[in-house]
């Protein structure tokens, strides 16, 4: 199993953030996005937020790279009309590079 964890933003807009939140309860997500998830290797998803920054958990089995799973994500039209869907609530880090929406955090400690 790998773990990695993610940040982004979303839109400073409480009733866009309710809607994103909606999209995420349980049993909401697209089930066509959510089977597409696991069959590119994701294992479990965890998205916590505050205010306007969201962080997420993703456990992937030992194969899982961003590389292949881009490449699997641009295989699917259901998976691009969920992403610009989401781009509606979604807004890049600052240090992020164009049309990039999570990054990638570094782990800089560990008990």
């Amino acid at each position: 199993m790998q773990r990695f964890c993610l940040a982004l933003d979303l839109l400073d807009d409480p009733a866009l953030i309710q809607e994103y939140e909606q999209y995420h309860a349980p049993g909401s997500a697209w089930p066509e996005v959510t089977q597409h998830d696991i069959d590119a290797g994701v294992t479990n998803i965890e998205i916590f937020r505050t205010g306007n920054r969201m962080f997420m958990i993703l456990e992937t089995d030992d194969v899982f790279t961003f590389e292949k799973k881009a490449a699997f994500d641009a295989t699917n039209p259901k998976i691009a009309a969920w992403e610009e869907l989401m781009w509606k609530y979604q807004k890049p880090l600052p240090w992020a590079k164009p049309g990039q929406k999570w990054i990638l955090m570094d782990r800089i400690f560990k008990s």
